[in-house]
């Protein structure tokens, strides 16, 4: 009897122990589920049981319990009833994590959209593209390699792809979504959103708004070293700032997506622990800090929120967009955008093009060739808010390939050399899925599949 009390108070001391030591997590993971159910549901309108079966089904996620109130478009979290979390839904702005007791009665200014119907057939409007067929693509080998991206219905599922775009030539030569998705299907990029917020400075850029050598960017920066730090070594992650951009542990990241209502506010009270333009560091606070940034060159909020819709979003027809904001009104341009699959290569097909967009300069060549130079420091690995092949991190693919990459394997892939973007979109990457292994089968179905 004495030893069962013992083992009974060591038992109960190991769980107080494993508690108190997560839970601090609790609140990131209840968070990160009531986020993702509520922009699931209210902006992409999926299905609650495909958000919990699929989405927020992973490790530590899944031990989260969620309730959604359809009519007032709210969701709440708890894990085991703990570190209840909530996020509410607002029109043209998504969803956004609020205290418990929030009532949402406070007005929320929303961005201007211009959905207009062009006429023309994608991508440059929303009729069908025309019929296009190309003699150098053996198209069963080619739609081969799109389905082996899928999993295989009902085995094990390790890919997890939801979506698979490839377009040759500014056409779509291959299409293909996962049971429950098809082109009207809205999916998260994650910190492929990095890449929009590069190319809303690079129109700020070509219409003389701001100067990519330009320092003292934040008053907060004006009596200490970082005032040397320049808009450049912002877009190039290459600031010296101190960051840690770890998604699986209570770091500076999650802290920031899941904790903080001013996400421009994280990184910009960072201390500098290197030197600038030779510290590269993958950091999503700062592209948050980079939202703050252009939002201080306007004079007002809503003009803030108009010009990514206006002057790229709307203006490249990728209608379904949405880039969600914090509770502070910054857009979340380090990992909250939502579009179709079809919407993300009009993105890719904008630089695939050199910044023009059906006869307008949208960007200039020379912002494109910027975004696509290797930042210093970065292996090659790394511009201006894009990824890069510089360093052959995809054997299988051209040097000259440069990409926006997300989260869980979100992918725009651009191959100036080949004519190509390629869109996957899914639930896994390394290693789960093979990209080199899938480009490669998708260049080989090609005539002359050579990699230069």
């Amino acid at each position: 009897m004495k030893k069962i009390k013992i083992l009974s108070i060591l038992l109960l001391i190991i769980i107080s122990v494993v508690v108190i030591y997560n839970y601090p997590r609790l609140n990131i993971i209840s968070g990160y589920s009531a986020k993702m159910m509520s922009s699931s549901v209210f902006l992409a309108n999926r299905p609650v049981s495909l958000t919990d079966n699929e989405d927020n089904n992973f490790s530590p996620i899944h031990i989260a319990n969620d309730e959604v109130n359809l009519d007032k478009k709210w969701t709440t979290a708890s894990v085991y009833g703990l570190m209840k979390r909530k996020a509410m839904y607002r029109e043209g702005l998504g969803s956004v994590l609020v205290s418990e007791n929030y009532t949402g009665n406070k007005q929320f200014l929303k961005p201007k959209r211009n959905l207009q119907k062009t006429g023309f057939p994608y991508p440059y409007g929303e009729l069908p593209q025309r019929d296009t067929v190309f003699k150098n693509i053996n198209y069963d080998s080619l739609n081969k390699a799109v389905v082996n991206a899928f999993d295989i219905e009902g085995e094990e599922k390790a890919k997890k792809t939801r979506a698979v775009l490839v377009i040759y030539k500014n056409q779509i030569i291959a299409e293909k979504y996962a049971n429950g998705f098809d082109k009207h299907s809205k999916f998260l990029g994650w910190s492929m959103t990095k890449s929009i917020t590069s190319a809303v400075v690079g129109i700020m850029d070509k219409k003389g708004l701001v100067n990519i050598h330009q320092n003292n960017l934040f008053k907060e920066w004006s009596q200490d070293n970082r005032k040397s730090i320049t808009l450049n070594n912002l877009l190039q992650m290459n600031t010296g700032l101190e960051w840690d951009e770890d998604y699986n542990t209570m770091s500076d990241v999650t802290k920031m997506l899941f904790l903080e209502e001013d996400m421009s506010a994280t990184q910009l009270n960072k201390p500098l622990i290197g030197k600038p333009n030779e510290s590269w560091n993958y950091s999503s606070g700062t592209t948050n800090l980079i939202s703050g940034f252009i939002r201080s060159q306007f004079k007002t909020h809503q003009e803030y929120l108009n010009f990514w819709y206006r002057e790229l979003i709307d203006k490249i027809g990728m209608h379904s967009m949405t880039i969600e904001t914090d509770l502070s009104g910054n857009y979340v341009g380090s990992s909250y955008g939502w579009a179709t699959a079809r919407d993300w290569a009009k993105f890719g097909l904008l630089y695939l093009n050199k910044g023009n967009w059906n006869g307008e300069q949208i960007i200039s060549e020379d912002w494109v060739a910027y975004s696509t130079t290797p930042t210093n420091s970065s292996n090659g690995a790394y511009g201006a808010q894009f990824w890069l092949n510089a360093g052959k991190e995809i054997p299988n693919a051209p040097t000259t390939m440069f990409s926006c990459n997300g989260y869980q394997g979100q992918r725009i892939f651009i191959i100036p050399s080949k004519e190509l973007v390629i869109v996957r979109l899914g639930l896994s990457e390394e290693p789960g899925f093979d990209f080199n292994k899938f480009l490669k089968e998708v260049f080989n179905s090609f005539s002359n599949p050579k990699i230069n």
